[in-house]
């Protein structure tokens, strides 16, 4: 039976695609590839969806208690609760979510069960009243409409007309009573703070629906009268929006300006400041207006009743950010910015009766509500798979739905790794007990055939995955509490009506400038195809993590695989073995098990394992390839997850260069002749014998003299020495029925110790190409034949010097290894390792922003360094790293052409023979990437950024941008053979517009240089 034999050929059942969904054949070409771009839908979360909101009516609703507690003492937050219509899954309420502030300040959420709360018909629009003020107060928007733009300005809680929540996203986050937030198991939502939050709109419906906002403000007051609220006279009385309060008892409430709706917080009194005081200055220039009762008059068209009293000094509410990561940050670093401090009369502040903690714990409900809907999400997934009695936790299904493009903590890289072997396995082993007449080169071909990425793709859309697949960082702005209006829509014009995206050809791209993973209003995205083969890989690892081999059965099966691994297949391969069975290799196979430690109950499989395919004549017809073939996915297998269990912490790259180290050829070979194996081989060949032999010897001396690197001159293992390990594997697997636990038991002890991540030596090249990466050094490779052999040559350019070295070898990829051997032990002679390089990097991060890194972080010793860099710019002001607190002033920006003529003066030796056509974005970011590109054309180090910050107590303009930062670069560039080019950038409000400044001002420098020719796109 050959490869044409379709019954026993690995199959997968007909996709199940839905009704909606369509795939027609050219739509499966080039399917899970990394160049192809997909338009997927998003499927809604059904814990969140409801109708309740819009029926005016008694309703009970499911209670979840959040409690807030932060690690630093001198912050208290208000808890919450979430009241739902849905009733929560488990792994979604015992949630620990932590929120990353600024200041290195983080928050921990805890999430449990508090019953349930039965709300009549008059509560449920308080507390939907309650919630739209607030969170369009905070996070969007209470007046719609503006002159400028000819609409008609209009309190957005006017009237109930059009402002109906969506059933899709139904839910009520309300604050508990102080007494229960500290309790997890009490609860009582604070509705004296609810009941003044709604009468503070009934007031403002009130005016706005009269128009009285612009002729008779202090009807606001008369309002106010109505309520319960104390009143004060005398000195020591302020006349707010709602009510009369003591000054004594204004410090720290929570307000809202009837003239914005925006939300503030009081800091202090001005007893030195009324409305009748000369309005601030900015930027030193004189005002507009003569006082701030001028300004309220002219800008608002509103005449203060209470002029004389003095005004209060509020702090802006903060808008959202995305506190779930420690590394999403703002441009300054910090992960949040500060907002303004702003001086209010008090009569048009309205006190909501709220306190600060509860405004603070606010701005944590958009991360904390995405969290626990990514969770319920999960949970929909693993519902829809199904198979209950697999308890897989809805922590792994996340993460395997997880992509890096949306900067969590954690994603699918690692579950992918692990699922990969998984699959291999499964696969292999399947194929092995199915066609036990393939050789290995057809099992090898189908198994390729049934694990690559166009396969789990079709696979995973059968089952609409991708709809499932987080691909996107979690953008605040754009999150919605219901009732909230959303102050940046992205209207879809994908050209689909529905909220699934139809399967076929007219919704693909290659267009790289394709921006993945921003979705439409719809949830329409555009995905990169190899994101759904790697969700179904890392789904296939999170079931085996958490319900073991029988639970990724199950899910495989259930994507369409036709998986079997029957027990009398089994049996069925046990009795071909043992027709393999000579008694005159006894006394051979018992010193084998003896070193093993196993014993085979069929004897003619380890027989098998060790048959070299040169042993094969008239009278023996198998050999160790069908077992290598199996025993290869088993080691790969039990070996990765050995290290996925063992080393938790380090990132997906570092594990994969774990397996890679383990589970190589090399390592086996070496594993094979540390324990004396080898002698067992049975094979015919006398040439493949010598090479053993001088292997061995190698290898012998240095276990010998317990050397931790192998020399140059070693010969490469021989790949049969890796193959009868792996054989040997396979052999096992089957004498144990397929018991993985039993097979891990012999194998610990020969391959220990396990490479860990400080014993990791990567590959030459990898090594000196993760380096250069890493520093910012070109490296050009070259290559050209000399008789069989191949001359890599690699060539490196430093600062001062080009090293090159050549490598000899049969092989391209031997040869390049060579010479980047060679390249390494140079680069180490001046001080330059992997090793110091690699991990500084990992702690600090790349300070340039981009995903190589300079060579500003590594200081490498050259003659006469300090004489050569000029300072081209006079402009620059302080040390970087050094923060200075100063008033702002009027910005020169730096001239264009500073400098530049003498720069050009001095280089004119180091023209080049023709100018780089170099096109430019002038968009954030473009300056940089467009002078990264000459530099890798022209074959120069990566340029070197400094950056020095500067704050204000006011905001400031720089560029058209308002912010209270302002950011200074300079850039240094060493082009080989000629002096270190320095140059400042103008300042601008964010680090990375700063750095665009300095690259753009290196640009024309050298486009003046005749190096390159700009064009700007």
């Amino acid at each position: 039976m050959g490869a044409d034999y379709d019954p026993y050929v690995f199959s997968v059942e007909e996709p199940r695609i839905s009704d909606s969904a369509h795939v027609n054949y050219d739509y499966t070409v080039g399917a899970g590839t990394t160049k192809r771009r997909e338009l997927h839908g998003t499927i809604h979360v059904r814990g969140l969806s409801g109708t309740w909101a819009n029926e005016p009516s008694d309703i009970t609703l499911n209670a979840y208690k959040m409690k807030f507690v932060c690690d630093q003492i001198d912050k208290d937050y208000c808890g919450f609760v979430l009241l739902i219509e849905a009733t929560l899954d488990n792994d979604v309420i015992d949630q620990k979510i932590d929120l990353y502030l600024r200041k290195n300040r983080v928050v921990k959420a805890v999430v449990s069960h508090g019953g349930q709360v039965h709300l009549n018909a008059n509560q449920v629009e308080k507390l939907k009243l309650f919630q739209e003020l607030l969170f369009n107060g905070l996070f969007g928007k209470l007046f719609v409409g503006c002159k400028l733009q000819g609409t008609k300005r209009e309190f957005l809680l006017r009237d109930r007309k059009g402002l109906l929540w969506s059933s899709s996203n139904m839910y009520l986050l309300l604050p508990v009573e102080p007494s229960s937030s500290d309790s997890l198991d009490s609860l009582s939502i604070n509705w004296n703070g609810i009941d003044a939050c709604v009468l503070v709109v009934e007031i403002l419906r009130t005016v706005y629906s009269t128009n009285y906002i612009h002729s008779c403000p202090e009807c606001l007051l008369t309002c106010s009268q109505s309520s319960c609220q104390p009143t004060y006279t005398g000195s020591d009385t302020l006349h707010m929006a709602n009510k009369s309060a003591n000054v004594n008892t204004v410090k720290d409430m929570v307000v809202l300006a009837i003239h914005t709706g925006r939300i503030y917080s009081v800091l202090d009194v001005m007893h030195d400041k009324s409305a009748e005081s000369p309005f601030d200055r900015y930027k030193g220039r004189q005002p507009e207006f003569i006082s701030f009762a001028d300004y309220y008059s002219k800008k608002y068209n509103i005449e203060l009743q209470h002029p004389g009293q003095p005004l209060l000094l509020v702090k802006q509410s903060y808008q959202p950010h995305n506190l779930l990561s420690s590394t999403v940050k703002c441009e300054d670093g910090s992960m949040m910015v500060e907002r303004a401090h702003v001086h209010i009369p008090p009569e048009l502040l309205a006190d909501l009766s709220l306190s600060p903690n509860v405004l603070r714990s606010f701005y944590l409900l958009p991360s904390v509500m995405h969290r626990l809907s990514s969770m319920m999400l999960a949970c929909q997934l693993c519902e829809y798979i199904g198979h209950n009695n697999c308890q897989i936790s809805s922590e792994l299904i996340l993460e395997a739905i997880t992509t890096l493009r949306c900067c969590e903590n954690f994603s699918l890289e690692r579950l992918e790794l692990f699922g990969d072997s998984v699959l291999k396995y499964v696969v292999s082993c399947h194929l092995f007990l199915k066609n036990p007449t393939m050789h290995e080169g057809q099992l090898t071909e189908h198994r390729a055939s049934a694990v690559c990425n166009s396969m789990l793709h079709k696979l995973g859309t059968s089952r609409s995955l991708q709809e499932y697949i987080r691909d996107s960082a979690f953008d605040p702005r754009r999150w919605v509490a219901p009732g909230q209006i959303s102050l940046h829509p992205l209207p879809c014009s994908c050209g689909v009506d529905t909220f699934e995206v139809p399967l076929e050809r007219v919704h693909l791209t290659e267009d790289t400038n394709t921006v993945l993973g921003r979705a439409c209003d719809k949830g329409h995205r555009w995905m990169c195809s190899k994101t759904v083969a790697d969700c179904v890989e890392a789904l296939i690892g999170a079931y085996y993590i958490g319900g073991g081999l029988n639970a990724s059965y199950s899910l495989m099966r259930w994507l369409g695989m036709d998986i079997t691994i029957e027990p009398l297949l089994i049996q069925e391969a046990k009795r071909n073995a043992s027709l393999c069975w000579c008694h005159s290799k006894t006394d051979e196979i018992d010193i084998l098990e003896s070193k093993l430690k196993y014993r085979f109950s069929v004897k003619g499989l380890l027989l098998e394992a060790i048959t070299s395919p040169s042993h094969q004549d008239s009278r023996i017809d198998y050999s160790y390839q069908r077992l290598e073939f199996l025993g290869d996915s088993i080691l790969d297998l039990l070996i990765t997850y050995y290290l996925f269990q063992n080393h938790t912490g380090i990132d997906p790259g570092e594990l994969t260069d774990l397996r890679s180290a383990s589970v190589s050829n090399e390592n086996f070979a070496q594993t094979t002749v540390k324990h004396n194996l080898q002698c067992h081989l049975q094979l015919a060949s006398d040439a493949l014998s010598q090479q053993i032999t001088e292997y061995v010897c190698c290898i012998s001396k240095i276990f010998e003299d317990k050397a931790n690197v192998l020399p140059l001159d070693v010969p490469k293992g021989p790949k049969v020495l890796g193959d009868i390990l792996e054989s040997i594997a396979g052999a096992i697997l089957i004498d144990t029925d397929i018991d993985l636990d039993k097979v891990w038991g012999v194998f610990e002890p020969l391959l220990s110790p396990v490479v860990t991540p400080d014993k990791l030596e990567l590959p030459p090249l990898r090594e000196l190409l993760e380096l250069c990466s890493i520093l910012g050094y070109p490296i050009n490779m070259a290559y050209r034949n000399k008789g069989e052999m191949v001359v890599a040559e690699l060539s490196l350019q430093l600062e001062d010097d080009l090293l090159v070295r050549c490598g000899c070898d049969a092989h391209r990829k031997a040869a390049k290894a060579q010479a980047a051997l060679y390249l390494l032990k140079d680069l180490k002679e001046r001080g330059i390792s992997h090793a110091q390089q690699v991990p500084k990097k990992r702690k600090d991060g790349d300070s340039n922003g981009r995903s190589f890194c300079s060579a500003s972080e590594v200081k490498i010793p050259t003659l006469l360094e300090n004489d050569i860099i000029r300072t081209l710019s006079p402009f620059k002001k302080s040390v970087m790293g050094q923060t200075s607190y100063c008033e702002p002033s009027t910005i020169s920006p730096v001239e264009e052409n500073y400098g530049l003529d003498n720069l050009v003066t001095n280089v004119t030796n180091f023209r080049p023979d023709e100018s780089v056509a170099l096109p430019i974005k002038m968009e954030k970011g473009g300056p940089r990437n467009s002078l990264f590109d000459l530099c890798r054309i022209l074959q120069w180090p990566m340029p070197r950024f400094d950056s020095t910050e500067e704050k204000f107590r006011k905001q400031i303009s720089l560029n058209g941008v308002m912010g209270f930062n302002r950011y200074t670069s300079s850039i240094t560039l060493h082009v080989p053979n000629s002096p270190a080019f320095h140059l400042e950038g103008e300042p601008r409000a964010d680090k990375k517009s700063s750095r665009d400044s300095a690259a753009l001002a290196m640009l024309r420098a050298l486009e003046k240089m005749g190096f390159c020719v700009l064009t700007k796109l």
